[in-house]
């Protein structure tokens, strides 16, 4: 829904130099905070552990979208870097005034400031900014541009730009018990100019052995009622960290970049990758497949468990 896709967030700078942070993303172990945090330091060209993030509070941030559909970096990020912005904006036309040069002899260097011939530390300049009354709180915003969606119709723009990623997957399978082996899993995938490269590459791992579960372990079945009695992980089997493939590379692409100007042209790499599993999928399939020298199509259901591949194994063999 475009409704959905905006953010706001709340930025604070304080005399000593620190900056407190505030924005409407859902921290759930995905690394958003840490993303949002880089995007507000590298704005003013301070330390990471000079931003502190407050906890999500319709208090300071209202009406908050659902962080969902890997849009939290985009929306938030945005939104951080807009009101972070704002504040910086203002430091730079208060030292041009102030020490008379011109705006573009303003330069924020790693926890400096460059203004004219002079360097000072940055809190140096906040202080005096603060003395000078100029205002060091911005409340930032951001909505997706160019997303619309006509349901009636089936028209519309409903995406901002598309990620991309490529996967090839190993397995072993034993024709006795249909019980399989991920041996080794190759992933390329397009994040594009990477905010964090070590979350992302963790995330893609994730995404990855959670489309495993998906399409090989969690079987659901419901009773002779109707009640799905496979309701919760106790209920079905979801992959456990030894059922990662034995080698595992995952490495993201060196050459790409939004083409649309997100936050640092960057790309969401929360859900995407759980696509690339299908490649297991796939090689399950085909392992099956060649127990009839390929002539036969296994016709394997997901979830791909042993039992299906077992029951695929010996259609394979009266093929």
């Amino acid at each position: 829904m475009t409704a959905f896709n905006q953010a706001g967030a709340l930025v604070h700078v304080y005399q000593d130099g620190s900056v407190q942070l505030n924005h409407g993303g859902t921290e759930m172990g995905q690394g958003l905070y840490i993303k949002v945090a880089q995007v507000v330091a590298d704005v003013f060209q301070i330390d990471l552990d000079r931003v502190k993030i407050t906890a999500t509070t319709t208090g300071k941030v209202p009406n908050t979208s659902a962080t969902a559909a890997s849009s939290g970096t985009d929306l938030n990020g945005m939104a951080a870097f807009n009101g972070a912005k704002e504040i910086r904006d203002r430091l730079v036309a208060f030292a041009a005034e102030n020490w008379n040069v011109a705006p573009e002899e303003v330069e924020f260097l790693p926890n400096r400031v460059r203004v004219g011939a002079e360097e000072m530390p940055f809190p140096d300049l906040i202080k005096a900014a603060y003395f000078a009354r100029v205002q060091l709180s911005a409340a930032g915003f951001y909505k997706t541009p160019k997303i619309h969606w006509d349901r009636a119709a089936g028209r519309g723009r409903p995406f901002y730009y598309f990620a991309y990623g490529a996967a090839c997957t190993e397995v072993s399978i034993d024709t006795l018990t249909g019980e399989y082996m991920f041996d080794r899993t190759d992933i390329l995938h397009d994040a594009g100019r990477s905010l964090n490269p070590a979350i992302d590459i963790g995330q893609i791992e994730g995404g990855f052995v959670q489309g495993l579960g998906w399409l090989t372990t969690e079987e659901l079945w419901w009773d002779d009622k109707g009640r799905l009695r496979t309701h919760a992980p106790s209920t079905y089997k979801i992959p456990l960290a030894s059922d990662r493939p034995k080698i595992f590379n995952v490495k993201l692409t060196d050459f790409s970049e939004n083409r649309e100007p997100t936050i640092g042209r960057s790309k969401a790499v929360g859900e995407p990758p759980f696509m690339l599993a299908i490649s297991a999928l796939e090689a399950i399939s085909m392992a099956v497949a060649s127990i009839a020298d390929y002539r036969v199509c296994p016709k394997l259901d997901a979830p791909a468990t042993p039992e299906r591949v077992l029951m695929a194994v010996e259609r394979m063999r009266k093929a």
